[in-house]
């Protein structure tokens, strides 16, 4: 077995566990210096067996190295894979089609992007999202506008590798203090998915907090509203309460500010159109996949720019009449459900 991908499976299984993260990044770092040594430096180390004396290689690390070397499956790797626990979800995690809200190790993930890429492929995922954080979230390593320019080179250089899923750039903006958005608007107006979120200030009024809400979801850069609530309930950071805010007026200026800048992706034209599909009342409908990648609006399928701030809304107007009575997929895979009229009934 490789040891890169051994050291990076176990590292992957103890995240989902989420262990200390210091124990994940062990073995990480560790796959990352097997990586980098030269074929005749892995050969020398595998006969003489002196993985750990490799600076940054512990005993444990060392261990899987060899038992991958020696063309077995490390007892760590099968130990956790037959421990690891059923996450639930049932139907709903099946019916996922991606995920647009992921943080790499360019800010306070602890995964690389070509890594979770490949994972989110080996999910078979038909895209992914990559989030990471902006720059006055400095605790979380937020990307500055230059670092930010940089990981959409590597993420250009990362689209063949995961084909034919899609990698959509993106990131996860702080909603400032007075509801402005923590990046240079002509870097968010490049991103394919913008997540705006809260992160401070989190218990400040609830008049204030709604304005602030309202400024962020009526930028015209917002795509998606993030952990409105900005709750802790589990973790090793503990439990904290929900921010107060008017419930009902954000989510009206979500609604209200749902179809703007339907055309932000058509102008993609480097990326292949999907087919055309005529969805009816009852199908499922995949929005990101059959408009927001595709390089031009397959005929019949809805505009449905920005319909993730709710979660789960659908087209309006003319368009409506495709959800009426029947079930799609939104964005991230958020099953929901409409009534006769097209009326957002239920997340699902």
């Amino acid at each position: 077995m490789d040891p890169l991908i051994a050291l990076r499976q176990i590292a992957y299984y103890k995240d989902r566990a989420r262990e200390d993260p210091r124990r994940v990044m062990a073995y990480r770092n560790a796959a990352d210096i097997v990586e980098g040594l030269t074929e005749a430096e892995r050969e020398r180390h595998g006969a003489a067996n002196s993985w750990q004396s490799l600076p940054g290689i512990g005993p444990k690390t060392a261990k899987v190295i060899a038992q991958a070397w020696a063309g077995r499956e490390p007892d760590a790797l099968v130990e956790l894979r037959s421990s690891a626990e059923d996450l639930g979800g049932g139907d709903i995690r099946a019916a996922l089609k991606g995920d647009l809200h992921v943080h790499s190790n360019w800010s306070d993930g602890s995964a690389p992007i070509e890594e979770m890429m490949l994972a989110a492929k080996e999910l078979g995922h038909e895209y992914c999202a990559l989030t990471d954080h902006s720059p006055r979230l400095t605790i979380a390593n937020g990307l500055s506008p230059e670092r930010l320019r940089k990981q959409l080179d590597v993420i250009d250089e990362l689209r063949d590798a995961v084909a034919p899923m899609r990698i959509l750039t993106g990131i996860e903006v702080d909603i400032l203090e007075d509801g402005s958005l923590d990046q240079e608007p002509e870097l968010l107006a490049r991103l394919d998915v913008v997540v705006a979120s809260v992160h401070s200030k989190l218990s400040m009024d609830a008049p204030s907090m709604t304005r602030r809400m309202i400024r962020a979801v009526e930028s015209p850069h917002a795509d998606v509203l993030g952990h409105c609530t900005g709750r802790l309930v589990t973790g090793n950071r503990g439990i904290r309460p929900e921010s107060k805010f008017d419930a009902e007026k954000v989510f009206t200026a979500c609604r209200e500010n749902g179809n703007r800048g339907g055309d932000k992706f058509t102008a993609r034209a480097a990326r292949p159109a999907d087919p055309p599909v005529e969805p009816g009342a009852g199908d499922r409908v995949p929005f990101l996949h059959r408009h927001r990648l595709a390089c031009s609006r397959p005929t019949g399928v809805p505009r449905l720019r920005r319909s993730a701030r709710l979660g789960c809304r659908g087209a309006r107007g003319p368009n409506r009449q495709h959800l009426a009575g029947g079930e799609a997929t939104g964005l991230g895979g958020v099953l929901t459900r409409c009534d006769e009229g097209g009326q957002l009934r239920a997340v699902v």
